[in-house]
């Protein structure tokens, strides 16, 4: 079963403007299916498979003569060396769309790619199932933040197949456990971990480190949605703090995390400086912390962080598919002022409150009516995201959205 997904829309946009086309994101979310489906007449090689990977590392001249573009090349951080041939074949043909390369996203490929082919290439990135993409409601057609933020803000009602918190929270988004429910869950996440060590991770730190890096993985998976203390994790791991930020490093680029910065401007108050680590998906989260059932996750110690890293994490997938060029920020003063997350367009600032609650009034927005005042923002309205089905104005210029819509 294909799901659309959102990245459609600019894919579709960068196969018509540029010679080449990377597509990143973390193992199994989906970017097979996607170009697989999408692509309709184009070649497509596996760079998985034993002989495919050594005839594009001893040969890649006839590796590419064997498959001429229009060509997907999937799995290319496994023959890295192709790109400065696949340079060379563009600056004699630089027509659009011939070249559409996929890879889970390491620093080093990353960087090879920017070097190689600047200016020659669009790259996009694939993250796990958005809610609107599980719910098959992506609405592309508001495509800048601005239209979607103000769309949650009107919302009359919740989509007819919305899925319920707790099966969100507890699946994630990858699409192999959200799309069949006969898999084990527990089995699936317990295979991803142990496949991303042995092939992301192992050439990239000492042996001797793999243990200690499963539990930094643990470890940080409990400390979703919270501020970032690398300090904290050298003591309670046993390695240096160089360490943990290499390690950080790592499954940043591996998109299995992504850091949301504190807000940079002083409102006349002194401003938390570490960033909050988010995890991308929660059914990953849930398995690292030992959540196996939807009761545990809705009402366990975590529930709150679980409900923030899936909201924030939406937005972070959604304009990153449209490649919006708005910015993401949480605010925390050492006054005890705190907004979740801050969307900055254009125009205005955007301040959002997630709050795991079926009941919402206007006490819930408090801090939201506070941040609304001293940042002075003309025309700025506050969201809270929350379980409640009670949509619409909660007064003070804030509105209430159920999750689903997000």
């Amino acid at each position: 079963m294909y799901v659309r997904r959102l990245l459609e829309k600019s894919l579709k946009e960068a196969i018509k403007s540029f010679p080449a086309v990377f597509i990143g994101g973390p193992r199994r979310s989906g970017k097979t299916t996607l170009t697989k489906t999408f692509l309709k007449g184009y070649n497509y090689v596996l760079l998985d498979e034993a002989d495919v990977r050594s005839l594009a590392i001893e040969d890649p001249r006839g590796f590419l003569e064997k498959y001429p573009p229009p060509v997907i090349i999937d799995e290319i951080q496994n023959a890295p060396d192709l790109l400065p041939y696949i340079k060379a074949r563009i600056e004699k043909n630089k027509k659009p769309g011939q070249w559409v390369i996929t890879g889970s996203q390491q620093w080093a490929l990353m960087k090879g790619i920017s070097e190689t082919l600047a200016g020659r290439i669009a790259i996009l990135h694939l993250y796990p199932f958005s809610l609107e993409e599980v719910q098959r409601i992506p609405r592309a057609h508001l495509n800048t933040a601005e239209a979607f933020v103000e769309a949650l803000m009107r919302s009359p009602k919740i989509p007819a197949k919305s899925v319920s918190l707790g099966r969100w929270l507890l699946e994630g988004g990858y699409p192999e456990v959200v799309l069949n429910h006969k898999v084990s869950r527990k089995l699936w996440f317990s295979s991803y971990l142990q496949t991303y060590i042995d092939r992301d991770i192992r050439g990239l730190i000492k042996q001797s480190n793999l243990h200690d890096f499963e539990r930094f993985i643990r470890l940080l998976a409990a400390r979703t949605a919270q501020e970032l203390n690398c300090s904290t994790l050298s003591r309670d791991i046993g390695v240096s703090v160089p360490t943990i930020k290499t390690w950080l490093t790592l499954v940043e680029a591996s998109g299995l995390v992504f850091l949301l910065m504190p807000y940079h401007k002083n409102f006349g108050k002194r401003i938390i400086k570490a960033p909050k680590c988010y995890f991308m998906d929660t059914g990953l989260v849930c398995y690292l912390s030992g959540h196996q059932v939807e009761e545990h996750v809705l009402q366990g110690p975590m529930a709150g962080a679980l409900f923030e890293t899936a909201c924030v994490s939406q937005f972070y997938k959604r304009f990153s598919a449209l490649v919006d060029p708005c910015s993401l920020y949480y605010y925390r003063s050492t006054d005890g002022l705190e907004v979740d997350l801050l969307i900055e367009t254009g125009r205005r600032i955007y301040p959002v409150e997630m709050k795991l609650s079926s009941t919402i009034d206007s006490s819930k927005a408090k801090s939201l009516v506070k941040w609304l005042e001293i940042s002075k923002n003309k025309d700025a309205k506050g969201l809270i995201i929350s379980s409640s089905k009670q949509m619409g104005s909660i007064g003070n210029n804030v509105a209430n959205c159920h999750y689903s819509l997000v």
